[in-house]
């Protein structure tokens, strides 16, 4: 991500991502801050005010159906601590479709995902997901393996694109 890129940041919840994204985005770029839990999207709005933001937008839309955002406009979809409820919840295709619909075609996707590793934060063992099982439920709407690392004791990051 740099300077003049669209975020979006898919289950944003209070916005403690897209903040900083906004930060590294800059004047020039523009973050999306999607969440379908009002009380979250209400406490967004408020650090927008206080802080001023004019590229920071808080959307409440279900990121698992059709988020109102523009077709091919999206340089980096973001989610965190989300995937694994869409897999386990059977609701991997409609959200990779709106994905891929969102998504420029240079565009980069980004999931961060809790380890799976006994006696950790997270949600229980058996919905938490290995990097392979992210990768191996992407490939199959067209993203292709760039990157994974470690973000955290808790957490890694797929990095992927389209083939």
């Amino acid at each position: 991500m740099k300077s003049g890129n669209v975020f979006l940041d898919a289950g944003s919840g209070d916005g403690f991502i897209s903040l900083k994204a906004s930060e590294i985005v800059g004047e020039n770029g523009k973050v999306y801050a999607v969440d379908v839990y009002e009380p979250s999207m209400d406490i967004l709005r408020q650090k927008i005010e206080e802080k001023d933001l004019k590229n920071l937008n808080p959307v409440l839309a279900d990121i698992t159906s059709r988020i109102p955002v523009e077709s091919k406009s999206v340089d980096v979809y973001f989610t965190a601590n989300v995937f694994h409820g869409i897999v386990g919840n059977d609701e991997l295709d409609s959200t990779m479709k709106e994905i891929n619909r969102v998504l420029k075609d240079d565009a980069i996707l980004a999931i961060v995902e809790f380890i799976k590793t006994e006696g950790t934060p997270g949600p229980p063992m058996d919905v938490r997901l290995e990097p392979q099982d992210v990768l191996d439920n992407i490939e199959k709407y067209g993203f292709q393996l760039k990157e994974i690392k470690e973000t955290g004791p808790y957490h890694y990051l797929v990095l992927a694109s389209r083939k």
